[in-house]
């Protein structure tokens, strides 16, 4: 340990470092993943670089992970992006890499070294690996898998008008017989091979209210990211610091060195992904290698990759590449393919650079500007302590030509269909200080707040909406009453279908209990437990029997998810008066129909069946639950349209979830955060700060976090 760095832990085993400038600081931090998350940061680097195969496990499995995330390219082409670094920016980074390094000179942790891991020094290319992976996956990536899924849908012959319909104003230029063409060698359905060691991260809420609306009269920011809570280490790692009279604190991704949500002594701030259309793919005509542009015949870019496999024999593969990304496909068999590409595919200097800068942003205005610039495609909510709020989206948006809106693939031999950029971050949607005292964002449509469109594809405005309610009807708020907020169970989406379905109700138990429902999804609750078997029939009735097919949806809602992230476009359908998906029914018949198969079912509490153990994400609960690894079982409250949302779905043959993995309440009138995590500080499963916030996550407790303990413990 450097003499000039204090690392202790308060009483909550928050780690906090005490140093003379900001290189000591970020080595702090790095000292602090490599002690507590250090099997976390190692197995994301091993999965980036696709080396599961070579370094843990040879499994046919590992391989499928290896080819994806060789496909993806993440750990090539680093080195020139390197050098882009100011010296400052390179000393930070060599600083934080130091202090991961030191922990791993002396220690590595044991369960990689049990399966025969060979350890590599942490490098500035592995921060930019792990920076791509956690802005791609389940992110960008569920953007892909539904433009992906459509591409399938025509291929199966769902009607034109219908598709139009389920996805309005999105589909220009849709040419179907040419989209019917095209070979999918890897498709949506049916499941993924791969079973992904990393958490899955989605929807979140974040907003911010100015002065004028709370008790102290300084502005409150809260934020509570949702992602897959049923593993173990949380995702995230909290970390206070502080340098000479100046602080910062917040949470961090382990593997980078940046506060990604926080605050220091003036300016707060909070994320959600923003859902902004990133990815594209293009319709390739391929013949002998090659792809045809503006009608002439041109080489693809051959990239091979080695994989080493324990006790195998290496496996080869060769990726295609143009100026629209990865072919999927190969271009030896004359025909049409997709090529795919990511707009931030090579993202990571500017990210965190900008990160960087907010140690000393002092305003909102300027932590919009910083934040803006970061390459990922984010909500960012700002408060500073002059009384200021505001919001601003972040991310590489294509500029693509008038009229097309990148949903839906387009001939890639015509060049007019190439990006010609990308939109200034100033174009995005942001905005200051509005006039209703607040602003929300829960990954709803957010596109009338900018110059440019970047959503396509919104999650529903169900979450988004409950907060704006709470927020006009309330005054005087203090960090309490955010803080319950933050819990709260009420769906909207339930009150806008009952509203159509209670005139249909039977006189019956089940009846009377959907009649006299609240909307809340309460632990001991009946009625939401009947409304989602109505919601899941209704969902099969009107997309799966006569259009998809049962099974189909049957896939859809328990192995993957693009109904988990995009069900407003069902539900707008759903919720219409008339539909062609309703196939000459008029909606109440429909409904009808729906309510006499599955009304008779008996009615159980909410909670039922939605316990889970948090599985540790290196043994994958193949351990037995005696040896500690795992821990529950954990219930997972809430549905997918309240503010404490609780999903509980399959994805890649493994249970996962989306709920408020991390909660943080901050007024600017104090130097606090109050927060609370699904897990705790470390990845050691003996230590006592493995679960140790799992308690207060489920029972509404916020521990209070300020720069400077005044009770230390030993780091």
């Amino acid at each position: 340990m450097k003499e000039s760095i204090k690392i202790y832990r308060d009483k909550s085993g928050i780690p906090h470092i005490e140093a003379q400038n900001l290189p000591d600081l970020y080595w702090g931090m790095g000292h602090i993943h490599g002690t507590d998350r250090g099997m976390q940061i190692l197995m994301m680097r091993i999965l980036g670089q696709g080396r599961l195969s070579e370094q843990l496990d040879s499994s046919e499995s590992s391989l499928e992970i290896d080819k994806f995330f060789r496909k993806m390219n993440w750990h090539n082409n680093i080195e020139e992006h390197i050098h882009k670094l100011t010296d400052f920016e390179k000393m930070i980074m060599d600083s934080y890499c130091e202090g991961v390094n030191e922990v791993f000179e002396n220690k590595i942790p044991w369960e990689l070294k049990l399966l025969g891991y060979k350890h590599e020094s942490w490098q500035i290319r592995d921060v930019f690996i792990i920076t791509r992976m956690v802005a791609y996956l389940t992110l960008t990536q569920s953007q892909e898998e539904i433009e992906r899924l459509f591409v399938e849908m025509v291929q199966n012959n769902i009607p034109e008008d219908k598709l139009k319909e389920l996805f309005p104003g999105i589909l220009n230029e849709l040419d179907i017989e040419l989209l019917k063409k095209v070979h999918l060698p890897e498709t949506i359905v049916p499941a993924n091979l791969w079973n992904l060691a990393l958490p899955r991260m989605s929807a979140s809420n974040n907003w911010v209210i100015s002065g004028a609306k709370t008790k102290s009269g300084k502005p409150i920011l809260a934020n509570d990211p949702h992602l897959e809570v049923n593993r173990l280490p949380n995702v995230w790692c909290e970390v206070a610091g502080v340098v000479q009279d100046k602080f910062i604190m917040g949470v961090s991704m382990p593997g980078t060195p940046a506060f990604i949500i926080g605050r220091n002594p003036n300016l707060a701030w909070g994320v959600t992904y923003s859902f902004a259309d990133s990815v594209d793919s293009w319709v390739e005509e391929c013949k002998d290698r090659k792809y045809k542009k503006e009608g002439e015949l041109k080489k693809f870019r051959e990239r091979k990759e080695i994989i080493k496999r324990k006790a195998k024999e290496s496996y080869e593969i060769t990726f295609y590449e143009n100026e629209h990304g990865v072919l999927n496909g190969n271009p030896n068999l004359e025909g049409y393919y997709l090529a795919t590409k990511w707009s931030a595919c090579e993202s990571g200097v500017k990210s965190f650079r900008y990160f960087l800068k907010m140690w000393d942003a002092s305003s909102v205005e300027e932590g919009m500007d910083y934040l803006g610039q970061v390459e990922s495609f984010w909500n960012w909510v700002l408060a500073d302590n002059n009384g200021n709020i505001g919001y601003q989206m972040s991310g590489l948006v294509p500029i693509r030509r008038k009229g097309v809106k990148g949903f839906v693939p387009l001939p890639g031999w015509e060049s007019k269909n190439d990006w010609q950029g990308f939109e200034s971050y100033t174009d995005l949607p942001r905005i200051q200080n509005p006039k209703n005292g607040f602003f929300v964002t829960a990954n709803q449509d957010l596109n009338k707040y900018g110059k440019c469109k970047p959503i396509t594809m919104p999650m529903g405005s169900y979450r988004a909406d409950r907060i704006t309610s709470l927020l006009e009807n309330g005054s005087n708020f203090s960090h309490k009453e955010i803080c319950e907020m933050q819990y709260d169970l009420y769906s909207l989406q339930a009150e806008l279908f009952m509203k159509v379905l209670k005139p249909l109700l039977p006189d019956t138990k089940q009846g009377r209990i959907l009649k006299n429902w609240n909307y809340e999804y309460s632990d001991d609750s009946e009625g939401a437990f009947l409304f989602e078997k109505f919601y899941y029939s209704l969902f099969k009735e009107v997309f799966g029997k006569n259009a998809m097919g049962e099974n189909v949806i049957d896939y859809f809602a328990s192995q993957m998810g693009v109904f988990i992230d995009f069900y407003q476009n069902f539900d707008r359908i759903l919720l219409s008066e008339k539909s062609l998906w309703f196939n000459g029914k008029t909606r109440n018949e429909v409904y009808q129909m729906v309510l006499d198969k599955c009304l008779s079912a008996t009615p159980e509490p909410w909670i039922n069946r939605r316990s889970l153990f948090m599985t540790n994400v290196l043994f994958n609960g193949k351990l037995p639950r005696f040896f500690g690894f795992d821990k529950g079982p954990v219930p997972i409250r809430g549905g997918r349209a309240t503010i404490h949302q609780g999903q509980i779905y399959r994805s890649a043959n493994r249970t996962t979830t989306f709920a408020p993995s991390y909660r943080m309440v901050t007024d600017l009138s104090e130097n606090v955060i109050y927060t609370n995590i699904v897990g705790g500080p470390s990845d050691r499963r003996f230590s006592r700060w493995y679960t140790s916030d799992v308690k207060n996550w489920l029972s509404g407790i916020y521990k209070s976090i300020v720069p400077k303990s005044e009770k230390k413990m030993d780091f």
